[in-house]
């Protein structure tokens, strides 16, 4: 079984949110297969399905980001899964809008919500897709701590929105492709 994560904020005030990218990844994913997020495990909302002979779980954590680490690591010790078949979907500040990237392992680049699953998990040796929501514009410096907070919680505008539609389709075809042939042919064909 391989456990597919989508980062987000639970509850409609955060559902078209940019920090919510990897909510919106996954329901899309998840309409593509008609599965719905019908069970509650590990304080996430999960649902299992079976995609290209692959059994999946998907999950969307209820614990806010910043605290993903919990429901993460409780549902790959619950359900026995290698790391290398655990993939994190979520935002990234310094990719710009809409591009994504896919990595087999590394740091969290200052994501709180990856910094807990990475110390949650005890390593930082799992695949990730990072979905680009940008800076604010002709902001290329260090943001304050709360000028980040409040970019991240906030919406995409409609123009941006119509850049991310698209991206989101991408996605799934990238997490497709992880699937079939692995993290290393998923990075060549993404990146």
């Amino acid at each position: 079984m391989k456990l597919i994560v989508g980062l987000g904020n639970p509850g409609k005030n955060y559902a078209h949110n940019r920090h919510n990218i990897g909510f919106q990844c996954l329901n899309y994913y998840a309409r593509l297969h008609s599965v719905h997020f019908d069970r509650r495990q590990c304080q996430a909302r999960v649902s299992i399905a079976q995609v290209r002979g692959e059994k999946l779980l998907l999950a969307r954590p209820g614990t806010f980001v910043n605290l993903s680490g919990k429901s993460v690591a409780c549902l790959v010790r619950k359900h026995k899964i290698p790391l290398s078949d655990l993939l994190v979907i979520y935002d990234e500040l310094d990719l710009p809008l809409g591009k994504i990237r896919l990595r087999q392992s590394g740091s969290s680049g200052g994501h709180k919500g990856m910094n807990s699953i990475i110390s949650a998990l005890g390593s930082e040796d799992f695949p990730r897709i990072r979905v680009g929501i940008g800076r604010p514009q002709g902001e290329k410096q260090a943001m304050s701590e709360d000028a980040v907070v409040s970019y991240v919680l906030s919406d995409f505008s409609p123009e941006e929105a119509a850049i991310i539609k698209p991206v989101i389709a991408k996605v799934a075809e990238a997490i497709d492709c992880f699937l079939a042939q692995g993290i290393n042919a998923a990075m060549n064909k993404f990146n």
